[in-house]
Order: C-alpha cells, then sequence, then structure tokens
C-alpha cells in the first residue's frame, strides 16, 4: 500500500540510471522544468518577451502548463514507483521509460512556444497521459488491488482534464479551458489528500527519533472526501457563494483536526517530514481563505497560488526530496542541509506571492519578483543535490 522498497533485484551494472525506475526522469524533469517555465511565464508578464498564444488566455496558459506539465510529471514519477511497490511488478523501465519521458517532454517543450505548435503539442500531451494511465493501472489490474482504484480514477480524471483545456484552445469547448485548470487543479489537492492520508502519518511515525503512533479516524477521512466532493462539484458547475463557504470551512476544521493527530514535535528536527506536514497545512489554509474571501474580499488568484505554491509546489518538492532518497538507497533520516533551504525558499515564495499582497498590493509586481526568485531558488537547490542521485545506480547495487 506505501511506497516501499520491497523488490530486491540486482540492477544491471553500469553508470547511468536515469531510466531504470520512474521516479527518477521524471523528478528530475519536472524539477528542471518548474524553473524553465516559471522563467517563461515571469518573461512574458513582467518583461513583455514575445509569446504567441491564441484560443486561450496567457494566464491559462501559464496555469496548465503549472498544472499538467509540472505537476502531472511528478504524479507520474510517484506513481509509476509507488504501484511497483504495491503490487511487486515492474513498471515502466528502460527504452519504455524513455519513450513516455520523451513524450511528456516534447509536449513540454512545444508549449514552451506558446501556442503555435498546439496541434502537435495536443497530440504528445493527451498521449502520455493515456499511456501514463495505461503503465499505471496494468499492475493494479493483473493483481486486482481494487483498492488502488480510487488513486487510478483520480489519474484518469486529471487526464481528461487535460483533454478539456485542448477542446478549449481549439474553440470546440466554450469553457473547457476553465473547466481544465481549475478541475486539474482541484483534483490534485484531492490525491494529495488521498495519497497524503496514506503515506505521511506513514513518513512521519518511521521519521522521527521518538516511538509515536500517530491517531487516525476513519469518521473524519470519509467526512473530507465527502466535503471534498460537494466543493468540487460546486466550484466548477453551481458556482454558488454559500456552498464555497460552507464546503471550503467544514474541509479546513475536519482537515485541520487530522493534521493535529498528525503532529508530533519531532517532525520539527526533519527537514524531510515538516516540509510535508506544513505543505499540508498550507492546502488546509487554502480552504480557509476559499471560506472567507467572500468576506474579506481576498482576491481568488492570491488564494489560487497558497494552494498552487504554498501546497502542492512545497508538497511536490517534499514528497520528491523524500521518495528520491529512499529509493535511490540513502539515508532518509540524513538529508543533505540543502534541502531544508530549499524548501524554505518555497515557503518564502508563497510569502511572497500570497502573504504580503494580503497585506499590501501597491508592491505586487516586487512581490511578484520575489516570488519567482525565491521559487527558482528552491528548484536550483533540489538540482543540485538530487541530479547525481537520480543519474547515478543506487550503492547498494538494488534494482531502482
Amino acid at each position: 500500500m506505501l511506497i516501499q522498497p520491497t523488490i530486491s533485484k540486482k540492477q544491471k551494472t553500469g553508470s547511468f540510471a536515469l531510466f531504470n525506475l520512474g521516479f527518477r526522469p521524471f523528478f528530475l524533469g519536472a524539477a528542471a522544468f518548474a524553473l524553465l517555465s516559471a522563467t517563461a511565464w515571469m518573461a512574458h508578464y513582467l518583461w513583455q518577451w514575445p509569446l504567441q498564444i491564441e484560443g486561450v488566455t496567457p494566464m491559462q496558459w501559464h496555469a496548465h502548463e503549472m498544472i499538467y506539465g509540472y505537476g502531472l510529471a511528478v504524479i507520474a514519477g510517484f506513481l509509476l514507483t509507488a504501484v511497483r511497490n504495491w503490487t511487486g511488478i515492474d513498471t515502466l523501465q528502460g527504452k519504455w521509460l524513455l519513450a513516455l519521458f520523451s513524450i511528456w517532454l516534447g509536449a513540454r517543450l512545444l508549449l514552451l512556444c506558446g501556442t503555435v505548435y498546439l496541434l502537435p503539442a495536443a497530440v504528445a500531451d493527451l498521449l502520455f497521459g493515456l499511456l501514463l494511465a495505461v503503465a499505471v493501472m496494468r499492475p493494479i489490474l493483473i493483481t486486482r488491488q481494487w483498492k488502488q482504484i480510487a488513486v487510478v480514477s483520480k489519474l484518469l480524471l486529471i487526464v481528461a482534464g487535460n483533454a478539456l483545456f485542448y477542446l478549449g484552445a481549439f474553440g470546440v469547448l466554450s469553457e473547457g479551458a476553465f473547466f481544465s485548470i481549475y478541475g486539474g487543479l482541484y483534483l490534485v489537492i484531492s490525491l494529495i489528500l488521498v495519497l497524503g492520508r496514506r503515506v505521511i502519518p506513514f513518513f512521519i511515525e518511521r521519521g522521527v527519533s521518538e516511538k509515536v503512533s500517530l491517531r487516525q479516524s476513519r469518521w473524519l477521512d470519509i467526512s473530507i472526501l465527502v466535503f471534498f466532493l460537494l466543493f468540487f462539484v460546486n466550484e466548477l458547475f453551481v458556482r454558488q457563494a454559500e456552498l464555497t463557504i460552507a464546503s471550503a470551512g467544514l474541509l479546513f476544521l475536519l482537515n485541520g483536526l487530522r493534521l493535529i493527530n498528525w503532529h508530533t514535535p519531532g517532525i520539527w528536527k526533519v527537514s524531510l517530514l515538516w516540509g510535508l506536514y506544513v505543505s499540508s497545512w498550507l492546502i488546509n489554509i487554502g480552504f480557509l481563505l476559499m471560506a472567507t474571501q467572500y468576506w474579506l474580499e481576498i482576491p481568488a488568484i492570491l488564494t489560487i497560488h497558497l494552494f498552487t505554491i504554498g501546497g502542492i509546489g512545497l508538497m511536490t518538492l517534499s514528497m520528491m526530496s523524500r521518495v528520491a532518497l529512499g529509493h535511490t538507497g540513502r539515508n532518509i533520516r540524513e538529508p543533505s542541509p540543502l534541502v531544508a533551504y530549499a524548501m524554505l525558499a518555497l515557503m518564502m515564495s508563497a510569502v511572497f506571492r500570497v502573504g504580503l499582497p494580503l497585506i499590501d498590493m501597491s508592491h505586487y509586481q516586487w512581490w511578484l519578483t520575489l516570488s519567482y526568485i525565491c521559487w527558482l531558488l528552491a528548484f536550483l537547490l533540489f538540482l543540485l543535490v538530487y541530479t547525481p542521485m537520480l543519474l547515478k545506480p543506487r550503492p547498494d547495487g538494488q534494482q531502482g
């Protein structure tokens, strides 16, 4: 059920291991793309770098690439690694993993040109999503692990959401980009809530120095699922302020209680744990802002960026850091000190992008620029630490 290095096969000798297991190319690619895509967006937004975008707005183009470019790459790396350990069946490796990664990379490079090459980008992007879904579903169906269907179904919905973006961009569906971007955002948050419920308590119990047994509550898990479904349907299809206030407010309270149950003082001594925990709370505070934005007149763009930078950004950076360390045969209790600085930089990116504009919007472009610099620093530090690990074989000679 959880990500554990349970398959102990010796790997082939060699000095290059990038395509040994799914987390390697997709975590490396996601981090590099986080730098490249953010830079392209800032160049266009602040410095008017020419970028031909038709059929969607520049903001929608940027949002799409962060959700379906960066976000889906992290999900791909995580699931291709996790499913192998859930089922005991190897997922894509070698040339097949290279092929899947190349399709993802091709779509990203085409879309960095705006919408000039929209048709081939759409074909590559949707083909990537479908092949990823097949690669993830195959071992689950073979082993009949039906309890994993919830995770697979969210992946399929994310792939479908990506298709809606292109239907909107080609003028087939008038609100296609809206449904794609907001649907994709909330689906990624939903996937984080589901997988977080599985792995975060597990990581905490085994990552702190003291012996702890964190309290779990089935009624909390079910309640969060139900109210998130209400929140999701309302935000996409109904769009009633009263339902937003009720569903987001209840999600904040219920998820907050669950996070309190997961707390133990030892997490603050381990960067790989407090990064996961803080990002969970930032997602939760996003629900609070959504519940209060009608009274406090909080701009929706700030709430969205708390979800994306503080929540998804910090969660994925923390998860990639932890998973990559464990699955390359390193000690998860001894990450590089630079990992903590990367997470702090991403937290500061959220502060500059959301916190300071809440206080003073008159310097918005300055806050945006500083947020971008912190974002760059976070992923540069990640690449500095993890690129050698992701390129080289495990030091213990095991497969992965």
